[in-house]
């Protein structure tokens, strides 16, 4: 979480998968930026950090070949306690308000 929230803070639209793999492995936790296990720890520290209308932070960690995120954010998104539905809501627009949440606090 508090390598998301720095990147936050930052304003990164850089924060790529393997990115966040690599400071992990360099604070000595080896998570491979593909398969489950980081989409668990995503998935994990938006629970942690938000109570449901508090803006996910994993939005800002995105595939470096499409620029959004891997399939599996979306999962959590529409599911509790989140309840992120198509038809009011964009990753994007998730993106931007994590941002603004970081930026001012």
């Amino acid at each position: 979480m508090e390598i998301l929230r720095r990147w936050a803070r930052e304003g990164r639209t850089d924060g790529w998968y393997k990115s966040l793999s690599e400071e992990l492995k360099a604070k000595n936790h080896g998570v491979h930026h593909r398969g489950p296990t980081i989409s668990h720890l995503l998935g994990d520290a938006c629970r942690r950090d938000s109570e449901g209308m508090e803006p996910m932070l994993s939005a800002i960690v995105i595939l470096k070949a499409t620029g959004r995120p891997a399939g599996q954010f979306f999962e959590p998104a529409n599911g509790t306690p989140f309840h992120r539905t198509a038809a009011d809501w964009t990753w994007e627009q998730e993106r931007a308000r994590v941002f603004a949440r970081y930026r001012e606090g």
